[in-house]
C-alpha cells in the first residue's frame, strides 16, 4: 500500500521496521521449548517452568515500559522511539543467541519487553504524522506488517534452524534488526519539535494514566481491547490440544502450523480493509463488529469433529481480529492532545498486555480443570463481552452527556456563540 497521505520513506521505514522485528520475534516462539533443552531445561517440568516464564517476560516489562517510552517520544521525539524499539529487540535477540543458561535466556527476554515495543512507537509516530482523515488507512497497513510477520517468522524459524541451528539464527536476525534501527534514524522525518514544553503539557505519568481512564472514548475502546486480548491469549492455551484431540498426534503440528498460516493470512487482508473501512465509519462500530465476528468465530471452533471446519472459522477469526488492535491506537491517537499523544498510546499498550498476560494465565487454569469446549466459550465469550461493553458504553455517552459537555453548551447558548 502506498498512501498518498503518508510521506512514502516514513511508512516504507515503518512497514519494513515493524515487519522485520515481529517476523524475528516469531521465529523462535515455536521452539522455545527446543532451545530451553539446549540450555539446560532437560527434564519435563524445568522446560515447562522456564517456556512459561520465558513467554510471559516481554509482555510483563512491555507493560511497564510502554508509558515511560511513550512520554520520552512526546518530548524527545517519536522517531527516536522507533529507532530505540529497532535497536533494543536487535540487543535482545543478540543476547538470547549468547545465552549458556536458562536463566540468561530469561534475563534476555525480560530486556526484550523493557526495550521493544516497535508496534506502538510506529503507531505513536503515525498519529501524529499521517494527515487527517487517512490515519486508520496507514494503522491498518501498519497491521498488515505484523500479519505478515507473524506468518513468516514462524516457517523461517523452523526451516532456517534445522539448518544452521538457534544461535545463528538469533544473531542473523539480531543484525538485521540492527540495520532497520539505523535504517531509521536516517530516513524517518518528522517536522522540527518545540524546545519548550508547557509544564501543564508536560504530564506525570501517573497523571497520564489518570487522563486516559478518565477520558470516556479511550477508556470504552480500551476495556473492550483487554477482554479481547484475554480472549485471543487464552485461546492459545486450548487450540492445539483441540487440533491434536480431532487429527491424533502424527498430524497435530503440522494441521496447528497450516492453521495459524491460514489465519495470519486472513489478518493481512482484513487489515488493509478495517483500515479503510476506520476511515469512513466510526470505529468503535467497526471495532465491535470484529469482536462479534472474532466471538463467534472461537466459539464454533469448539463444535466440528472435522478438522477442515476449522479453516473458515480461523479465516473469520483471522480477518476480525485485524481491526482491534489498530483500530484501538486510532482511537487513543484522535483523542489524544499531539503533546500526549506517545505516552497515550503506551499506556494503551500496557492495559491491552494486562490482557495477555491475564487471558494466558487463566486460560491455561480453565484448561486444567474444564472441558475443552467450557474454555473455547468463555474465550469467545470475552470477546462478545467487549462487543457489548463497548455497544453499551457509546449509547450511554451519547445518551447522558457529561457534566462538562453540559456546561460548554450552557455557555456557549448564554454567549449567543454557535450551537454545540
Amino acid at each position: 500500500m502506498n498512501p498518498s497521505s503518508f510521506a512514502d520513506r516514513n511508512f516504507r521505514m515503518l512497514w519494513t521496521g515493524q515487519f522485520f522485528s515481529i517476523c524475528s520475534l516469531t521465529v523462535m516462539v515455536p521452539l522455545l521449548p527446543f532451545y530451553l533443552a539446549e540450555l539446560g531445561a532437560v527434564t519435563p517440568e524445568a522446560n515447562g517452568l522456564w517456556t512459561g516464564l520465558s513467554l510471559a517476560a516481554p509482555a510483563v516489562t512491555l507493560s511497564l515500559s510502554s508509558p515511560v517510552w511513550g512520554k520520552y517520544g512526546d518530548r524527545f521525539g517519536r522517531k527516536w522511539m522507533v529507532v530505540r524499539a529497532l535497536i533494543g529487540i536487535a540487543a535482545s535477540l543478540g543476547l538470547m543467541g549468547l545465552a549458556q543458561t536458562p536463566l540468561q535466556f530469561f534475563l534476555a527476554r525480560l530486556l526484550q519487553g523493557a526495550c521493544g515495543g516497535v508496534v506502538d512507537a510506529a503507531a505513536a509516530f503515525t498519529g501524529s504524522q499521517a494527515r487527517k482523515g487517512t490515519e486508520g488507512r496507514v494503522m491498518g497497513s501498519l497491521q498488515s506488517a505484523t500479519a505478515a510477520g507473524s506468518l513468516l517468522g514462524p516457517l523461517v524459524g523452523g526451516t532456517l534452524t534445522d539448518v544452521f541451528g538457534f544461535r545463528p539464527i538469533l544473531w542473523a536476525t539480531a543484525l538485521l534488526l540492527g540495520f532497520c534501527g539505523l535504517g531509521a534514524a536516517m530516513v524517518l522525518k518528522e517536522p522540527p519539535r518545540e524546545t519548550h514544553v508547557p509544564h501543564r503539557e508536560n504530564v506525570s505519568l501517573p497523571h497520564a494514566w489518570r487522563n486516559v481512564l478518565r477520558h470516556r472514548r479511550m477508556r470504552n475502546v480500551l476495556v473492550a481491547g483487554m477482554l479481547a486480548q484475554f480472549g485471543a491469549f487464552g485461546l492459545v492455551t486450548v487450540f492445539a490440544p483441540r487440533v491434536q484431540e480431532m487429527v491424533g498426534s502424527a498430524y497435530a503440528a503440522s494441521w496447528v502450523g497450516v492453521l495459524q498460516a491460514v489465519t495470519w493470512g486472513a489478518t493481512l487482508f482484513g487489515s488493509l480493509w478495517w483500515g479503510r473501512r476506520n476511515d469512513r465509519i466510526q470505529v468503535e462500530k467497526n471495532v465491535c463488529a470484529a469482536l462479534a465476528g472474532c466471538g463467534v468465530s472461537v466459539m464454533l471452533q469448539a463444535i466440528p469433529a472435522n478438522v477442515g471446519w476449522l479453516i473458515p472459522l480461523r479465516v473469520l477469526q483471522g480477518f476480525c481480529f485485524a481491526a482491534l488492535v489498530p483500530s484501538i491506537f486510532l482511537v487513543v491517537a484522535k483523542a489524544s492532545h499531539e503533546k500526549q499523544r506517545g505516552v497515550n498510546i503506551g499506556i494503551s499498550n500496557s492495559v491491552l498486555v494486562m490482557g495477555q498476560i491475564a487471558g494466558s494465565l487463566w486460560g491455561a487454569a480453565f484448561a486444567a480443570y474444564l472441558p475443552m469446549e467450557w474454555t473455547f466459550a468463555i474465550m469467545g465469550f470475552s470477546f462478545l463481552a467487549g462487543a457489548v461493553w463497548l455497544v453499551a458504553s457509546t449509547r450511554h455517552a451519547v445518551s447522558t452527556p457529561s457534566f462538562t459537555t453540559i456546561m460548554m453548551r450552557w455557555r456557549t447558548n448564554d454567549d449567543k456563540q454557535i450551537d454545540l
